[in-house]
């Protein structure tokens, strides 16, 4: 082994042997083991959220797979259609070109140029993070398998009177100019106005006063409601208004969705241009009025004076008109939830537009043929799944989450007016008669209708969320008989062997898409294989800064995963955390930030470091905050099992016989610390506590071998005792190679490392790591009580003497003489047992009991149970040198806490909380730290 622990160089080297060697494909007979990635955009790259989740997922595959399951982490990507449309859009744009310019045709074979030029890039980068993923297998969703999977789900579901095509409310991208998901919309509070308008009576009354914050909206008003027990507009309820600017008349209704107590207690409704005013719509069988072309402008069922301008520019001629008729009564301010395309920035708008739907609510198919509707073939069963424990959730709160979506659901409007993605498998003949079926012959063969002239393709595709439902089987190769091949003629899925995979064992994923991907494969799964696509659903944390704050470009506390893996210097990392910030204030105030939180740029840290980190951080918390000491001292970590595992070697030159029992009690200790930890490890892993999972494996590896076996193994192997040394050498190699298979799902670089190094002196045949069992608790000599008391008993002594030698400042290779009192028979026998070790490890120049009666000396003590420990002072340290250098730092510790307390006294209530919470743990460091300092100068006082 190298002197030095250098991850950059193992990491990239052992990852291409391991894909090679094929060691990420199933393998034997045991039970299937199946993990779905959760398919990234192909033309997305590794941020902070991937890094974690897909660490998670990593170490549950290598964990069963070393545990015998025949275990397959299915891996792919996602067309991701309107991110991707969106990319090659803006580059078209660059050379003055839109799609429109190269045709559909020409321009989807431009994006598939693209994704393959950049679809590999996220895929590579999970291979840096040690990403175990069968790549074998690897799809993407508008591969020809998953494509055909797509248009058989569309098709059958169409036949069973599922899905229709219907003109209804959507969200609407005015500058995608498609439909969008509400997973792909951000409500962000904005400052706005509440404007309240007066609509005149129709007999020439005053009328009414409605407010609003879209005043544009108002011409394609149908009706004014009021709470039907609304006392101040008993009488007009029936009656006309008339509508301003446009001159329309418009009833007056009475409906419950009023808020009597908001603005005026009055509303507006314009069913084609909000989601609630088109329930009320409909209940009052209202005809709804589209006053916005699909590019957000006025279009012409306006007045003429507004026709053709853009919705913001119509507000303020609206605002103008209704001034300047005397009916815009108030103005204010107002702070509102705005709908944002996560695309674009642009401001969402409800708009009324034809679409496919999945019709999720009916209880009977919406082709009005005898059969269920979508509630009960899909909706219901997919709510049992987890009601009957077919699925559980981790943790569980998050099945209310799923529950109180599906019983509430809307129909999912499955088409998107892009040209990337699955065309939907729909023909329309001249004279508008619709034909559906897998391609064109197919979609005649099973209409009654003899079609009217040539068939044209509907232009729509489907929600990128459709392909994604059926990621749990499509993947698998359903609905073939047949092995499914790539393109290089391998085989990628074969549907009659790979079904053993589905359900797979557990979903890891984000609570941000339970409504929009999970769910939606439980429908999906549960109707068309009769089985549910997982058997858990493992919520993972979401990546925070530090302080709690979500990353963002824009606040420039994003991490690049692969920066903290290779390191990074600041400029470098300056010019990359402001090369898309088009704002100068923002990019001002990023580099600014960056420059103070890294002032020397980000230290290398490397992949396994990082991955503990992220283990250590998985609790079961809704987020988690990532801070880089962690991942420095988790690299810390990787450094103290490195040479500790290079000790070991150079203290062992050829392979130790194997014993039948442990000869020493410390070997004894560490056998049943590794058992414990094991079964600790088990425990944790079934239950998804990764922090504990990494908490137990610290402790163990750190602690208990490295600072502990390794010391108590130093005796043995240079004592006389040649059987004691012999197994005490078998023990640090046998424990250290449990230790790194028990290591090696969460750091598996170093480890397969170290391996290499230790295997062969185990006569251990296997060519990795990989192919080695993990280890069990029942696989190590069971526990020895009376050995582990007396090694317990032994570290505290060394424990207590060490602080000693630490409060009182004596060097530590000074041999000092060490005296016990007190204690019983047990302790006699323990310090005439350990008196060697004792010596060794504690540096002791002599050890004696004192006698009978004997006056103790001026020493330091501490207390062992009934025994005390003494260490006699004289000679040891000079006495004034320590006193004068305890004043000292007692002084400068006293106006350091003397500051510390003025500035908290000082704050006030605008004073951040995170920098009023680091001054008082300031004033509690020093304070603990002074009293300690007071009561050693006390105790020198006394000599």
């Amino acid at each position: 082994m190298e002197k030095s622990f250098e991850p950059r160089q193992i990491e990239s080297k052992w990852y291409a042997e391991w894909e090679a060697a094929g060691d990420f494909r199933p393998r034997g007979d045991g039970e299937p083991y199946c993990i779905l990635l959760p398919p990234p955009n192909v033309t997305g790259t590794l941020h902070m959220g991937h890094a974690f989740q897909q660490t998670i997922m990593d170490a549950l595959t290598r964990y069963h797979r070393m545990r015998g399951f025949r275990t397959l982490w299915q891996g792919g990507t996602d067309h991701a259609g309107i991110a991707t449309q969106k990319i090659v859009e803006n580059q078209l744009a660059v050379d003055g070109q839109s799609r429109h310019d190269l045709g559909r045709a020409a321009f989807v074979e431009r994006v598939w140029e693209w994704k393959q030029h950049s679809g590999s890039t996220i895929t590579n980068q999970m291979r840096r993070l040690g990403a175990s993923v069968d790549w074998s297998r690897e799809r993407f969703t508008m591969d020809p398998g998953l494509s055909a999977a797509v248009k058989r789900v569309f098709v059958q579901w169409y036949r069973d009177g599922l899905l229709y095509r219907g003109r209804r409310l959507v969200n609407w991208d005015p500058v995608l100019m498609t439909a969008v998901s509400d997973l792909e919309v951000d409500n962000q509070e904005k400052e706005g106005s509440l404007w309240s308008i007066r609509y005149p009576a129709s007999d020439g009354g005053e009328g009414l006063v409605v407010a609003t914050t879209r005043p544009e909206t108002m011409l394609g008003d149908v009706a004014v409601a009021v709470h039907p027990e609304d006392e101040r507009y008993q009488a007009l309820i029936g009656k006309t208004l008339t509508l301003p600017l446009t001159g329309r008349e418009i009833p007056v209704i009475a409906d419950d969705y009023v808020d009597r107590e908001f603005g005026t207690g009055c509303v507006k409704i314009t069913p084609a241009h909000d989601f609630n005013d088109w329930q009320i719509g409909a209940r009052h069988k209202l005809a709804p009025i589209t006053i916005l072309t699909l590019d957000a402008k006025i279009n012409e069922n306006a007045p003429e004076k507004y026709r053709g301008l853009d919705r913001f520019a119509a507000r303020k001629a609206v605002l103008a008109d209704l001034e300047e008729a005397g009916l815009l009564v108030e103005t204010k301010k107002h702070k509102l939830q705005v709908p944002v395309s996560q695309r674009t920035d642009a401001i969402i708008e409800p708009m009324l537009t034809d679409q496919w739907f999945l019709d999720l609510t009916s209880e009977t198919r919406v082709d009005g043929r005898p059969g269920p509707g979508g509630r009960k073939a899909i909706t219901e069963p997919a709510l049992a799944a987890v009601r009957d424990g077919a699925i559980k959730f981790v943790p569980e709160n998050w099945s209310t989450t799923y529950n109180q979506w599906l019983e509430n659901i809307q129909d999912w409007c499955v088409s998107r007016q892009l040209w990337w993605g699955h065309q939907i498998p729909a023909w329309y003949d001249e004279a508008g008669n619709l034909f559906v079926g897998e391609d064109e012959a197919d979609a005649r063969a099973h209409s009654d209708v003899t079609p009217v002239g040539t068939l044209k393709q509907d232009e729509d595709v489907l929600d990128t969320w459709f392909s994604s439902a059926l990621w749990p089987f499509s993947t698998m190769g359903w609905p073939g008989e047949a092995p499914v091949t790539d393109e290089n003629g391998r085989v990628v899925a074969d549907w009659p062997q790979d079904q053993a995979f589905l359900p797979s064992a557990v979903l890891v994923t984000g609570f941000d898409i339970i409504f929009f991907w999970v769910a939606r494969m439980v429908m999906a799964t549960q109707y068309f294989t009769g089985k549910v696509p997982f058997r858990e659903v493992y919520i993972n944390a979401i990546v925070r800064d530090a302080d709690g704050q979500k990353m963002s470009k824009s606040k420039g506390n994003t991490i690049d995963p692969l920066d903290l893996i290779d390191g990074i210097d600041l400029e470098a990392l300056v010019k990359k955390s402001t090369a898309s910030l088009l704002i100068p204030q923002v990019r001002e105030k990023v580099e600014k930030r960056i420059r103070k939180d890294y002032p020397q740029g980000i230290a290398a840290v490397g992949t396994d470091a990082l991955r503990f980190t992220f283990a250590a951080l998985a609790t079961y918390g809704r987020t988690i905050n990532f801070d880089l000491k962690r991942a420095e001292g988790y690299k810390a970590f990787c450094n103290k099992l490195w040479n500790a595992a290079r000790f070991v070697l150079m203290n062992i030159d050829a392979a130790p016989q194997p014993v039948a029992q442990p000869v020493t009690e410390a070997e004894q200790w560490i056998y049943a610390r590794l058992r414990a930890t094991l079964a600790e490890v088990e425990a944790q892993m079934t239950l998804y506590r990764f922090d504990l999972v990494a908490q137990a494996l610290y402790e163990f590896v750190w602690n208990e071998y490295c600072d502990w076996f390794v010391e108590l193994a130093k005796p043995a192997l240079g004592g006389d005792d040649k059987a004691a040394a012999d197994s005490t050498r078998h023990t640090l190699l046998a424990v250290l190679e449990a230790a790194l298979r028990a290591l090696h799902p969460v750091t598996p670089f170093i480890t397969e490392e170290i391996f290499q190094s230790v295997a062969p002196l185990l006569g251990l045949q296997e060519a990795s790591i990989t192919r080695r069992a993990y280890p069990r608790a029942e696989d190590f000599p069971a526990d020895d009580t009376a050995a582990g008391a007396g090694i317990e008993w032994l570290r505290t002594v060394l424990t207590q003497v060490r602080r000693i030698r630490s409060e009182m400042n004596i060097a530590p290779g000074k041999a000092i003489p060490l005296l016990y009192a007190g204690g019983g028979a047990g302790d006699r026998a323990r310090v005439e047992k350990f008196a060697a070790q004792i010596a060794f490890l504690a540096r002791t120049e002599s050890q004696r009991w004192l006698d009978a009666g004997e006056a103790e000396p001026a020493a330091a003590a501490a207390v062992v149970g009934e025994m005390r420990l003494l260490i006699p002072l004289a000679g040891l340290i000079d006495l004034d040198a320590e006193k004068a250098r305890l004043d000292k730092e007692i002084k400068r510790l006293d106006g350091e806490l003397a500051k510390s307390s003025a500035k908290l006294a000082n704050f006030g209530e605008k004073t951040p909380p995170a920098v009023v919470e680091q001054e008082r743990q300031r004033v509690a460091d020093f304070t603990a730290t002074l009293a300690a300092l007071r009561g050693q100068l006390e105790k020198l006082g006394g000599m």
